[in-house]
C-alpha cells in the first residue's frame, strides 16, 4: 500500500522529496486496491497532515532500514535468521508509525507484493540485487516467529 496522493506539499516539494516518482500517478490504482479499508483511511489521514520535514524523516528512516537490510543480505545473513527478522520487524514498525497499523498479515501481503509486482521488485533490487525476495522471506519468518 502506498501513501495517498493527498499530500500537503507543493509541486516543488514533491519533486525535491520524491524525485521522478509521482504519487499522483499511482493514487487511483492504490485506491482501487485498498480504498475503503481502515488502513487506507488511516494512511490518507496521516499523510495529509505531514509537513515536508515529516516526509524527510519518513523517507530517511525507511532508507536506513533498507540500507541495513541490504547490508544483511550482502553479509550472507540468512533471510530467516534473527538479524533479518529483526530488520523486518523494524520495517513493519516503521510502516505502523508513519502510515497505518501494519499487522503481520498486512506485512506478509506487502512482502508478497514486493516480489510479485515488478515495480516494487525492481525498486528494491536496484538497491541490492535479490533484496525484494530477501525482505519477503524475512517478513514471512518474522510473522511466523511472532505467531509462534
Amino acid at each position: 500500500m502506498t501513501m495517498s496522493a493527498n499530500l500537503n506539499l507543493t509541486a516543488e516539494d514533491r519533486a525535491e522529496l520524491f524525485g521522478g516518482f509521482d504519487p499522483d500517478a499511482h493514487a487511483a490504482e492504490a485506491e482501487q486496491r485498498w480504498g475503503g479499508t481502515e488502513a487506507w483511511e488511516d494512511a490518507r489521514r496521516r499523510s495529509s497532515s505531514y509537513t515536508k520535514e515529516d516526509w524527510r524523516r519518513f523517507m530517511a528512516e525507511g532508507a536506513e532500514i533498507t540500507t541495513r537490510l541490504s547490508d544483511a543480505l550482502r553479509s550472507g545473513a540468512p533471510a530467516d535468521g534473527d538479524l533479518a527478522m529483526d530488520l523486518a520487524e523494524e520495517h513493519r514498525a516503521h510502516i505502523s508509525r508513519w502510515c497505518y497499523e501494519c499487522t503481520y498479515e498486512i506485512h506478509r501481503g506487502l512482502g508478497e507484493m514486493y516480489v510479485s509486482d515488478p515495480r516494487f521488485t525492481s525498486s528494491l533490487d536496484a538497491t541490492t540485487p535479490g533484496l525484494a525476495a530477501y525482505l519477503r522471506t524475512a517478513i514471512t519468518a518474522n510473522a511466523q516467529r511472532h505467531h509462534a
